[in-house]
């Protein structure tokens, strides 16, 4: 019969197990290592020596504390480490695992925990895929029709329950290599209490779930860590096509200018068209969704040079920059379709044109740009839908959403027949952050 304080020492070890396996994947290493699938050998190595670090100090602090019996998770630890890695490091933890057991002169522990270590890369190679080392549970299916019917989903119902006949297998070779040269010379609870049937039974039934749920806690996190870098993948996509929606309406609209210049004026085409060269090689050239603002600027001045020579003395440029604020990087075409904005709707329609000005500086631990033109301004029923409506402002502020969250503000000041003022405001530590790598790449 099952006493009190059995069941207690196997509740502990399922908590134990669960425990190691929550250390472990606290080390950003081991979630590296735990994300592939395919490893080199020297990674291999390393999951190898993590794994055993930590099962390892358990063999210990049972071997210190002979009370502390729950704490020993050796076997356990040596097949996890062959499963999820494979022969190498199932060999090599069931070896670095046993050291301890080994100054304690259990002489058994390290051909038993390195065999049962070879025992989980079995497994794993034997998984219909690398992934279904993750899903085994002792759960039986109860639509077996359903499962029959599915060959892929018989396969994996089969491979399940294989590993946890497996798992089986391994806790009886520890019981038989126990009573046949005798517990000093391997750790064994069941042979430790003289287990009976039911005691050898919930033995038998702890060891398959002190498996299992450091793999469930493990799988955890590689979900949580996919699902992050499929946000990223569907961000950086986001991106992409935004940027796509910049490009081709800038290009449409400076091309009317150079068609209109070269039959008119010649000379002055030659330099709108050198100037647009000078866009497109830096549109062809940058593909990262981040620039330096002293880049952004560049881009503005060649292209506010093209719509000079299309506006004349009607329109003015200014920029009024803090020279402390070039180097933070900043979403790439940022400047662009603002400055569109304020030429097409704010001066196009003003008889004696006006003028655009560029601001930037940094305030209150934010990088602020401000782009001011003093045009026909935005009437105020529009203004209220302006992120809704307006092409390039809502481009920009989705753009600024993708990149830095609720961490931006963005706005829109107007008053009809006093200009336009659209401001920007990014985190300066944010910002900054982003430029170093830059700063050092250069």
């Amino acid at each position: 019969m099952l006493r009190s304080e059995q069941l207690v020492i196997l509740l502990l070890r399922l908590a134990v197990a669960a425990s190691l396996a929550s250390i472990l994947i606290r080390f950003q290493a081991f979630q590296q290592l735990l994300m592939r699938d395919d490893r080199t050998l020297v990674q291999r190595l390393r999951l190898a020596l993590v794994c055993s670090a930590v099962f390892a100090v358990g063999v210990e602090t049972r071997l210190l504390i002979p009370t502390y019996v729950a704490v020993d998770m050796g076997l356990e630890g040596s097949l996890l480490a062959g499963l999820i890695g494979g022969y190498v490091p199932g060999l090599l933890s069931g070896v670095l695992i046993s050291i301890p057991a080994m100054f304690g002169h259990e002489f058994m522990s390290m051909p038993v925990f390195a065999g049962i270590g070879v025992l989980g890369g079995l497994l794993r190679d034997l998984a219909p895929e690398a992934e279904e080392v993750w899903h085994i549970t002792p759960l039986i299916p109860l639509n077996w029709v359903k499962v029959i019917r599915d060959r892929e989903e018989l396969r994996r119902t089969l491979y399940a329950l294989f590993c946890v006949l497996a798992i089986v297998f391994a806790e009886m070779v520890r019981v038989s290599v126990a009573r046949q040269f005798g517990e000093r010379y391997l750790f064994c609870l069941a042979v430790k209490w003289d287990a009976a049937t039911p005691t050898l039974i919930a033995i038998y039934v702890t060891g398959i779930f002190a498996i299992i749920l450091p793999l469930k806690i493990w799988n955890n996190t590689r979900n949580e860590k996919k699902l992050e870098i499929q946000q990223h993948r569907l961000d950086e996509a986001r991106l992409a096509a935004l940027t796509s929606q910049i490009n081709p309406h800038f290009l449409f609209n400076t091309l009317n200018s150079v068609s209109s210049l070269i039959r008119s004026n010649p000379e002055q085409a030659r330099n709108v068209v050198y100037k647009l060269s000078s866009i497109l090689r830096r549109l062809l050239r940058k593909t990262e969704n981040l620039a330096p603002l002293r880049e952004e600027l560049s881009f503005i001045d060649n292209y506010m040079a093209i719509e000079v020579v299309r506006f004349g003395d009607k329109l003015r440029f200014v920029k009024e920059i803090a020279p402390e604020t070039t180097d933070f990087l900043v979403p790439s075409m940022l400047l662009q379709p603002l400055v569109e904005n304020s030429i097409r709707h704010g001066l196009a329609s003003k008889v004696d044109g006006g003028t655009i000005r560029i601001r930037s500086r940094l305030a209150e631990g934010m990088l602020q740009i401000l782009v001011e033109d003093d045009g026909v301004g935005i009437p105020e029923a529009r203004l209220s839908g302006i992120f809704e409506q307006g092409i390039g402002v809502s481009n920009v502020n989705e753009r600024l959403k993708v990149l830095f969250g609720n961490e931006y503000r963005m706005w829109v000041d107007s008053k009809p027949g006093e200009g336009t003022c659209t401001g920007i405001e990014i985190p300066e530590a944010q910002v900054r952050r982003l430029a170093i790598p830059a700063l050092n790449a250069s």
